[in-house]
């Protein structure tokens, strides 16, 4: 069959909405990402391959970031910032694929937010083993092994808070909750809201920037010929990730999402 133009693909697989989710696209994807996956997906909309099928690649891409960041030196991370750029371009095209051949699952929604879960994890225990050195000719420090989990754990708890709030509303046979009802009730609340959303610090410990910054971090220490910007990193994304869990339940509870 002929492949699609991508005129043809764009009305269909980015319906009004896609690119405008707040909580659901990165601005990756809205940036650039969408326009590289359109350009996939005609080659591969008239093929036997399914949304799933690339959904489990996309898994696999998130999940290689970690031993990808264990390579040394700039090459790691330039190699770690390829599969997160990998994982990003097959979650735009798995659902892309879905819309064009109406081929809709509910394990493709389940497996998209698994792969979510495994990329932040993979690129922040990757970071931490990176940093604390395993292939070096010293002793290992595995507090920054220790560190690099412990943001992988913040980051994949804030997701869990998140999706649990579906959970829960659903339990109680309410609704899906509405963007709307994510506002604090609280004027307060509201206003520390949106400073952090402002300072966006909190999005450091997601995989996709955070696989940027390591890059950034690797050609600092290259320059240094130490670890040093690796480990401050670390331990930066460490601390974020735990003050990011406990603001991110308490904005929860304050907000009317669980109402």
């Amino acid at each position: 069959m002929q492949k699609p133009s991508v005129a043809e693909l764009r009305p269909v697989v980015h319906p009004p909405g896609v690119k405008d989710r707040r909580s659901g696209e990165h601005w990756g994807g809205r940036l650039y990402m969408r326009e590289v996956s359109l350009r996939i997906d005609r080659h591969l909309v008239n093929t036997r391959i399914t949304p799933n099928q690339v959904t489990y690649v996309m898994t696999a891409a998130a999940v290689l970031a970690l031993p990808a960041l264990l390579v040394p030196g700039i090459l790691g991370a330039v190699l770690g910032v390829v599969m997160v750029q990998l994982y990003l371009l097959l979650d735009c095209v798995d659902g892309e694929i879905a819309r064009w051949k109406k081929q809709y699952s509910m394990t493709g929604v389940y497996m998209d937010r698994v792969a979510a879960y495994l990329c932040d994890a993979a690129v922040l225990v990757g970071f931490g083993l990176r940093a604390a050195d395993l292939w070096g000719s010293g002793r290992i420090d595995w507090l920054w092994a220790f560190l690099g989990t412990l943001a992988a754990l913040g980051a994949i708890l804030i997701k869990a808070e998140t999706d649990l709030v579906g959970v829960a509303r659903h339990q109680q046979g309410l609704p899906p909750v509405k963007e709307t009802a994510s506002e604090p009730r609280s004027s307060g609340m509201a206003l520390a809201r949106r400073a952090a959303g402002a300072l966006k610090f909190h999005r450091l410990i997601l995989g996709i920037e955070a696989s940027l910054l390591i890059l950034l971090l690797a050609i600092l220490d290259t320059v240094r010929d130490d670890l040093f910007f690796s480990r401050l990193g670390v331990a930066v994304l460490a601390g974020i990730a735990v003050v990011q869990t406990l603001l991110h339940l308490v904005s929860i509870l304050a907000s009317s999402r669980l109402r």
